[in-house]
């Protein structure tokens, strides 16, 4: 039984029912907004579930802070957020059809010449069996709830995940502005370098063309390095809840720094990753929300099959009326109580192809679930194949960038002692410049690809969060 139900038949009796909406008025009690006799929003103020409504937004941010704003001011959490206090009220919608149904009717009637006639009925009509209609339409109302409720948790997780990936591709983007600035200051002083050579004429006006098409370039670069970077700020703006030419002013990410504070990977936590694959894959599709939500949607189905077998079948109600009338000076009252059997003998086979609708339903919302089902173990088995690539290019990209710069200093060293080739020079500065590029891509695929792996899990929250903030 439905635990609606239970608390249902708990606090409320059909006399109760009937003394409390004759003493009241029922219609404007029900009718507001705030009123929710079932409590069927009793379950959705989980953490993380219902969005806030105002956030101070620091001067700085930090990854909590961006998160944190996002799901809060973010409007796709607003919406998911309706859509379960929606269902919800659906939910209720089939509890109260466990309730009588009271109608107060009343007439007042003038007949020539000068006849008054005025009537007043009280009736009321109760539903005691259906073969099971209401239980199962109420079933899969809660089933769908369940449902929505996974979908929301699932937006939610989604929305983490865009705005972490938000969040350091504004760092990746600006450390990609200020790598193209470094080059391009290279790109500069070969250039400087190649036309005064040229001026003291100890080298080929060949020279000076080719340093002066580098630092062109390099200029283009840099210029759509910024591009990149104001779009991105866009970008994690919008996920916020703002306007894109919103001034967010983020704290700093010490991974994305060239020098110094580099991120060392503990890879000897991936060294087993492969192994656990299959237990990662088990476990993502016992916590993976819109997985729980395509099962939920399955159980809901398979309820209103339940409910469409049980429409073409009797029904059996209790009848109530109390009716007082006044005509010609003369009072009339009179009340009447019974039962009534409800017997539908035929509706033109449509019972049968209502049936037949809500099995093939079944099978599809089956097939939807089962396909889901090996989308999990895909998206598990290549997030954890792309976090060990992203482990070990951290490492790579680490020796490849250190490399890069030893080269380009000693062939700007060779340039300048005039036993090096222009050509030579800006090799070495193009290949500094792409290991640049490639180390900062790097660090962000290893940010990402964590996260990415936690969501397709089914655990990106608040505390996964803290702890990979924690970690950075």
């Amino acid at each position: 039984m439905s635990a609606y139900l239970k608390c249902l038949i708990q606090t409320y009796s059909l006399p109760l029912t009937i003394l409390l909406c004759a003493g009241l008025n029922c219609t404007a009690v029900m009718a507001s907004d705030s009123y929710d006799p079932f409590s069927t929003e009793a379950n959705l103020s989980q953490p993380l579930l219902q969005p806030c409504t105002s956030l101070q937004i620091e001067s700085t941010l930090n990854l909590l802070s961006v998160v944190n704003i996002a799901l809060c001011k973010n409007p796709g959490t607003h919406e998911t957020w309706a859509n379960t206090r929606a269902q919800a009220a659906q939910v209720g919608i089939n509890v109260a059809n466990y309730l009588p149904n009271l109608n107060l009717n009343a007439t007042d009637t003038h007949n020539l010449p000068g006849n008054i006639q005025r009537t007043v009925n009280l009736s009321m009509s109760y539903l005691l069996y259906d073969f099971g209609a209401r239980a199962a339409n109420l079933e899969s109302a809660e089933q769908l709830l369940l449902s929505v409720l996974a979908a929301h948790d699932s937006a939610i997780q989604a929305l983490f995940l865009a705005t972490v990936q938000a969040f350091y591709q504004v760092h990746a983007t600006q450390a990609a502005l200020d790598a193209s600035i470094v080059s391009e200051h290279a790109a500069q002083a070969s250039f400087s370098a190649a036309n005064a050579k040229y001026l003291a004429g100890s080298t080929t006006p060949a020279d000076k063309l080719i340093a002066k098409t580098a630092y062109s370039q390099a200029i283009l670069n840099r210029i759509t390095a910024y591009g990149a970077m104001k779009i991105s700020r866009g970008v994690l703006a919008n996920l916020l809840g703002l306007d894109a030419d919103h001034n967010l002013v983020l704290s700093d990410v010490s991974t994305f720094q060239q020098k110094g504070d580099l991120l060392k990977p503990q890879t000897e936590i991936f060294q087993n990753l492969e192994q656990n694959i299959a237990q990662f894959i088990e476990t993502a599709r016992k916590t993976r929300p819109d997985l729980q939500a395509a099962e939920a949607t399955l159980n809901s189905a398979k309820a209103l099959a339940d409910a469409a077998r049980a429409t073409g079948k009797p029904t059996i109600s209790l009848n109530a009326l109390n009716t007082a009338s006044k005509s010609g000076g003369i009072n009339t009252q009179g009340a009447s109580l019974g039962m009534s059997l409800s017997v539908p003998l035929f509706s033109g086979y449509a019972p049968t192809y209502r049936i037949r609708a809500a099995e093939a339903q079944i099978d599809a919302k089956t097939a939807q679930r089962d396909k889901l089902r090996l989308q999990v173990a895909l998206d598990v088995s290549n997030a954890c194949q792309n976090l060990n690539t992203a482990a070990q290019n951290l490492s790579a990209t680490e020796d490849l960038l250190f490399s890069a710069e030893q080269s380009e200093l000693v062939a700007l060293g060779r340039y300048r002692a005039g036993v090096g080739i222009m050509l030579d020079l800006l090799n070495a500065q193009s290949v500094l410049a792409s290991a640049r590029q490639q180390r900062i891509q790097a660090v962000l695929n290893w940010n990402i690809t964590r996260v990415i792996l936690a969501q397709t899990m089914g655990n990106l929250n608040a505390a996964f969060l803290k702890s990979f903030a924690l970690a950075n």
